[in-house]
């Protein structure tokens, strides 16, 4: 009964208490302003949409910025995105808008999710 209570809210159960824990955490970003770096020097700043197993992340509202050439009258670049998919492995840093109470807390997530090496 659990676990069809769980699937009702998108949530695929594995009988894992800290990926449900990792799930829950996740949660609480949704709709947040998120800035990702990738590693070509550009960077998106979005609304968290979703993530999915593989540490994709889908960013809504997205606004890409990235470096122009000195001659440019402003360093950086922008322009409208929109939805976008930014791959694990493209990422190179990730800053949610929060409070310091809730960034100690979400640095708690990084490390848990992280896939151990």
């Amino acid at each position: 009964m659990e676990e069809e209570e769980e699937e009702e809210e998108g949530v695929e159960v594995e009988g894992n208490e800290s990926s449900l824990g990792a799930v829950s955490r996740a949660r609480k970003l949704l709709f947040r302003r998120m800035l990702v770096g990738i590693k070509d020097g550009r960077f998106f700043l979005g609304s968290f949409y979703c993530m999915d197993k593989q540490g994709n992340i889908i960013l809504q509202d997205a606004v890409e910025y990235r470096s122009t050439r000195q001659c440019s009258p402003s360093p950086m670049e922008q322009r409208c995105l929109g939805l976008i998919l930014i791959p694990s492995s493209c990422r190179t840093s990730c800053h949610v808008d929060s409070s310091l109470h809730e960034h100690f807390s979400l640095l708690s997530f990084h490390h848990s999710s992280s896939p151990p090496r």
